[in-house]
């Protein structure tokens, strides 16, 4: 048996001389044995207390023959590197099975059943040696993404824990033997990272170094990980690892994936390896590129020079693998090129520092120290604003942002942190590289560890002494930043040139000395103020210059950098003088080797431009020329005072195209500044409303489609283009409508409803306006439009054609369910199928099925709408149409039959992970009252200070928060008329008492009787049964899947209370709305019942709160503005039935019961539990400290089973009201 030292040298001796193999996929080898839960267990786990099969990692301890088996195919199928069967034996991954404890047993055990393969195979072969690649899989939890749209900010772990948990995982793969240790799967480069930071600090502890593998995943044609970043940034963020190879594995097929193959094999001094998929997979997940022709892609990866290491991940067998092992022979390997040691940073785009670049611009203003504005929007956390200013500082031209939470009133670790994590969810900020900025190393760790892409810590001296220096600099490459050195030692600051000089060289020294690229040093030589009057400091500016040109000479590599505005803060106060003294500071700096620089880039004058007897006496103080060169400067200082704002202003080249071009442009930007007027001088030009939206505006949005499908735009960007398209069609439509031809014949009746649960209607409304301009009759029925609705208009009015459009997932079920629904009430009429998420595969396997009676058919754009139903409704077309379709279908689903759900956790399962809290020291509150309260006629005025006022902004196309939306430029001025408005209205509402606002809140002893079961028991003695719903998703870490009955205590504990109301301000607004239509006055019936939904809201935060402080008074003494309200920062919570937490609308019959509401309110219920009068607010009052608000999710059939035995309905009626819940097809 070799040693794993002589092993390594055999690898790098082989990597020189040919290409090597890696293995292919483990996952569908496992399967092809389809083995059960006890093949999982084995004896050993036996008796576990849950479901462990899938968990593939756990069959190297407990099917050892079957994972020897697969590393023997690929070694005899010729494999140089056997990767462990280690992807998800981590502790987060394996806390799915409850197996965390194991992960060390996982790693150990799977490296040693490869070892032993790999030693047996290289005896036979002892020409050819084998080595085993230790695996570290990316987890199911990422460091640069939130799993909370509604909070950004958030990450479900931690750099800290995933470090731990990689150094846990590497241990067991080299004490079982591992050769490499290889991470793949890469789609967020900061668990990367986080990977890397751990097996070197494992290497530490061991005295010994293994080579380290780092595979990447781009995830679709943009090019770019699922983090965001882009090849170049991905491998730029990880370089500091010094890996052997960089690659790409996963995601996409070879031929897919070739570009950025190539673009790694330019840019990568190490060696270059891929692990390609066998081709992309199809609709449903399969793979269908044969051994032959992937082998054909990659062989001309080896042609070209591309790759070191070859090899399969998803879909690849030992046949895919014994075929390239074939072609790479005929194959010399790449040569790694030598490249140029130059600054190498990154953001979610790559960075490169030259000197071509002349200057480049470090945005100063998100910094606390430096910015006052800054600073409050931090302190006031007011974090939207402060993304707004980094955001301006991008786009006025900084090229990185330099990020500073220095404030001695701040948690300036916590902000770092929570600053960083924002701005990786904003593309447009974290573009660029970040400046880690502080004095303090724990928040510059804070910042680091939040940061995917290479930054540059600002910064490190030797002020305490080289050992603390090294400390740091260690660190840093370990996090993998460039690093600020200050002209700083022991002795203070560097104020001379002599001193800048003698200190910068003494760092660079003992850092390179150490190991540290210089190219990754920038020095800072300090800048100090000039013109301050003092002599002493006449020659600052010019000893930085000069300092700066014995670091670019004699320093190779090192960068220069300063913060520009302590130069003039002598003159603060005139902007424009400093602007000035800004520039010619700059212009002599980077002549002398300056190449960056802290600056407001949005505040620079261009050189030339500044006067000539201002810039002449600015350089007599800049370079020291003059004696009296302060005084000089002085005497003219006031003849340039002003504000001095260079403010940033949107390009107007393009405002000169012709409109038509305008139109396109504003469509593809974003830009919805002129889109209204431009829309109306093309509607002018036009001979027909509609032949603008057919014309530029569908050109302009083809454009947009066109770069998004090469991954050139991403959604943000198109969905503002959407925004832009939705303003002309909404400016269009009134033209559309009075120049319709009056008592013409419609040609057909289409009725088209977004599907319930979704809200997004772009495409469907452009489908009804080019149908209604081709002389259809459109219904529109709008978004959220339950099913039961849809099929009663379409009864009711006869129509031809239902249309259905959605955007999110769940909308796909929601169409399954109408088309279910159309079949068993015997429909006889086409249906059409559309929108973002819909696919011809989806059709044609999850609906067409269900609807048998007529056609079904996938609509793949706007512009094909109206053919479709032409030929739908053309009886001589109609048949030929539609079998062609359906034979389309056919062949679909016929490619794609074996197509399977993922897998979520039995609900047994999900029970055994529910959330636990100590009872035996908790004391549940106990409310003033047990029953009922009414309250008959409330008063609107004591609402009106807790009305959100940001929704009914919303409800009028306004978006914007409140207050900040009536000063906005755009649509600030109709905000604040609306806002009049409404004001003027609440005080008539007020004054002449038009509405009546009811209430009924109720408090009643409960106890947890079974896992999702509350028993409450009321007054007279009745005990009601008030059934919850659980999480089951699959979570990784130890989150509880919970449920409501979480948060009340189980039975046997201390009693326990819930609460629940219905509040109402909708008594008054039907009639006195009524008035106004009949008055033709649409917009104050519309404002009087935007307002009374807003006072509903309001209605029941103020009852939350008197719950909270009065009632129950848990919290009596709590103090909260109505922003903290919105915000719910409130302990407790009020889930109402038929959203998120507990999403069975049928419970909210026992609410109203337990509550007598329709007697005590006047709130009733229709069939579909819908509350009438519509501006109604019903939910249960929970107080539990820990109880928070959340989604259930989908659930799979054992826990509908157990939910309809519990509720008492029938399966199919459970199934039913369930419907957009349901993770299978009932």
């Amino acid at each position: 048996m070799t040693t794993r030292e002589h092993r390594i040298g055999q690898l790098h001796s082989a990597l020189k001389h040919r290409i090597l193999i890696l293995d292919g996929a483990m996952g569908s080898l496992i399967q092809s044995y389809q083995l059960e839960e006890v093949d999982y267990r084995g004896e050993r786990f036996s008796e576990w207390p849950s479901d462990i099969k899938g968990n593939n990692d756990l069959l190297s301890i407990t099917r050892p023959d079957i994972i020897s088996a697969i590393y023997k195919a690929y070694l005899t199928a010729g494999a140089d590197i056997i990767e462990t069967n280690t992807f998800n034996s981590t502790a987060i991954s394996q806390a799915d099975y409850g197996m965390q404890d194991y992960a060390y047993e996982l790693n150990q055990s799977g490296a040693a059943l490869a070892r032993a393969l790999c030693d047996q195979q290289s005896l036979l072969t002892p020409d050819k040696p084998r080595w085993v690649a230790g695996v570290l899989g990316p987890t199911s939890k990422t460091l640069s993404l939130s799993p909370d749209v509604n909070n950004p900010g958030y990450r479900a772990t931690s750099f800290d824990a995933l470090v731990a948990d990689y150094q846990n995982a590497t241990r067991g793969l080299i004490d079982g033997g591992a050769d490499i240790i290889l991470i793949e799967t890469i789609f967020d480069t900061l668990n990367a990272k986080a990977a890397i930071f751990a097996i070197h600090s494992v290497f530490d502890e061991l005295g010994f170094e293994l080579p380290i593998m780092i595979s990447g995943t781009i995830t679709d044609a943009s090019g770019r990980t699922l983090s965001g970043q882009t090849t170049e940034a991905f491998y730029y963020s990880v370089r500091h690892a010094k890996p052997l190879s960089i690659g790409l594995n996963c995601a996409l097929g070879a031929d897919e994936l070739r570009p950025y193959v190539e673009t790694l094999s330019k840019i990568a001094d190490c060696y270059v390896s891929a692990h390609p998929n066998a081709g992309l997979p199809n609709e449903f997940g399969e793979y269908d590129e044969t051994p032959e022709e992937m082998t054909k892609v990659v062989d001309e990866f080896a042609a070209s020079g591309f790759v070191n290491i070859i090899g399969g991940c998803c879909g690849t067998t030992p046949q895919h693998i014994a075929l390239i092992t074939e072609a790479m022979a005929l194959h010399a390997p790449r040569t790694p090129p030598v490249i140029e040691p130059l600054m190498r940073l990154s953001g979610l785009e790559p960075f490169v520092v030259t000197d071509a670049l002349n200057f480049i611009n470090i945005g100063e203003r998100t910094n606390v120290t430096g910015s006052a504005r800054f600073r409050r929007l931090i302190t006031d956390e007011l974090y939207e604003e402060a993304l707004a200013v980094a955001l301006d500082q991008v786009e006025n031209g900084a090229q990185i942002i330099d990020i500073n939470m220095d404030e001695g009133m701040l948690d300036s670790q916590a902000a770092m942190a929570i600053f960083v994590n924002l701005i990786a969810s904003e593309p447009d900020i974290s573009k660029v590289p970040l400046m880690i900025d502080s004095s303090k190393w724990d928040v510059i760790e804070a910042g680091l560890k939040c940061a995917q892409g290479k930054c540059i810590v600002n910064s490190i001296s030797l002020k305490e002494g080289e050992e603390i220096f090294l400390q740091q600099a260690k660190l840093c490459q370990r996090y993998g930043a460039a690093v600020v050195v200050m002209a700083f030692d022991e002795d203070g600051q560097a104020d001379t040139r002599a001193r800048k000089e003698q200190i910068c060289k003494r760092s660079y020294d003992v850092l390179v000395a150490f190991g540290f690229p210089p190219e990754d040093i920038i020095f800072d030589p300090n800048i100090f103020a000039v013109a301050t009057g003092i002599e002493e400091h006449n020659p600052y500016a010019v000893d930085f210059i000069e300092a700066t040109t014995f670091i670019r000479e004699q320093l190779p590599y090192a960068n220069v950098s300063g913060g520009v505005s302590n130069v003039s803060f002598s003159f603060r106060g005139n902007d424009a003088l400093r602007e000035a003294i800004h520039s010619v500071f700059l212009y002599h700096a980077c002549k002398a080797g300056m190449n960056m620089g802290i600056v407001n880039a949005g505040q620079l004058v261009i050189y030339d431009d500044i006067p000539s007897e201002l810039r002449e006496r600015v350089e007599d103080v800049i370079l020291n020329r003059r004696d009296d060169a302060t005084d000089r400067l002085l005497e003219i200082a006031d003849k340039f005072r002003g504000d001095g704002t260079v403010a940033a202003k949107e390009d107007l080249e393009w405002r000169s195209l012709p409109v038509i071009k305008r139109i396109e442009y504003a469509l593809v930007k974003g830009i919805n500044a002129h889109i209204v007027d431009d829309t109306e001088l093309a509607r002018q030009e036009a001979n027909e409303p509609i032949d603008v939206i057919e014309g530029p505006l569908m050109d302009g949005m083809n454009v947009v489609g066109d770069l998004f499908s090469a991954g050139k735009m991403f959604l943000p960007q198109v969905v503002k283009s959407a925004r832009v398209m939705k303003q002309a069609v909404a400016h269009l439509i009134p033209f559309i409508e009075a120049g319709k031809e009056s008592g013409s014949l419609a040609k057909g009746k289409v009725l088209m409803a977004t599907v319930k649960g979704d809200v997004h209607d772009i495409g469907k409304n452009i489908v009804g306006v080019v149908l209604a301009c081709n002389n259809y009759e459109v219904i529109d029925l709008g978004v959220m439009v339950p099913a039961e609705k849809i099929l009663k208009t379409a009864r009711e009015l006869g129509v031809d054609v239902i249309g259905l459009s959605g955007l999110i997932t769940p909308s796909l079920d929601e169409m399954v369910h109408l088309a279910r629904e159309m079949q068993r009430q015997d429909f006889h009429l086409p249906l059409m199928i559309g929108g973002a998420t819909t696919s011809k595969a989806h059709t044609a396997v999850k609906i067409e099925p269900q609807y048998t009676n007529d056609a079904t058919i996938y609509v793949t754009d706007a512009s094909r709408a109206v053919s479709v139903v032409q030929s739908l409704l053309n009886t001589n077309q109609k048949a030929a149409f539609v079998q062609e379709k359906q034979d389309e279908y056919v062949i679909v689903r016929e490619r794609n039959k074996n197509r399977k759900s993922k897998a979520l956790n039995p609900y047994i399962k999900a029970v055994e992970n529910a959330a636990t809290f100590d009872w035996s020291d908790y004391r549940p509150p106990v409310p003033t009252f047990t029953g009922l309260r009414t309250f008959a006629d409330y008063s609107v005025a004591e609402l009106v200070p807790y009305i959100d006022w940001t929704p009914f902004f919303s409800t009028w196309d306004l978006h914007g928060k409140y207050p900040k939306i009536l000063g906005d430029v755009k649509v600030g001025e109709v905000a604040q008329q609306l806002f009049d408005d409404a004001q003027a209205m609440l005080e008539q509402i007020i004054q002449e008492r038009w509405l009546t606002p009811k209430a009924v809140i109720g408090f009643w002893p409960a106890q947890r009787t079974g896992p999702d079961t509350i028993s409450v028991h009321q007054e007279k003695g009745e005990t009601v049964a008030l059934e919850h719903l659980r999480q089951q998703t699959i979570k990784p870490g130890m989150q509880p899947n919970q449920s409501l009955a979480d948060f009340i205590a189980p039975e046997g504990q201390a009693i326990d209370y819930l609460g629940g109301f219905v509040v109402t301000t909708g008594h008054g607004v039907e009639e006195r709305a009524k008035v106004y239509e009949e008055q033709g006055d649409d917009y104050n019936s519309i404002l009087l019942k935007a307002l009374a939904d807003r006072l509903a809201e309001a209605f029941a935060e103020r009852m939350h709160e008197r719950v909270r402080q009065e009632f129950w008074a848990y919290t009596a003494d709590e103090s909260l503005t109505n922003d903290d309200l919105i915000k719910e920062r409130y302990r407790g919570i009020r889930p109402a039935p038929g959203y998120p937490a507990c999403p069975d609308h049928t419970e909210k019959a026992k609410l109203f019961a337990l509550l007598d509401a329709e007697q005590q309110t006047d709130v009733a219920l229709t069939d579909s539990y819908a509350m009438t009068p519509a501006a109604s607010v019903s939910g249960w009052y929970f107080s539990h400290p820990e109880a928070k608000y959340f989604g259930v999710g989908k659930i799979t059939k054992d826990q509908v089973i157990d939910y309809a035995a519990r509720t008492q309905l029938e399966l199919a009626v459970a199934e039913r009201w369930l419907g957009s819940i349901l993770a299978y097809e009932p």
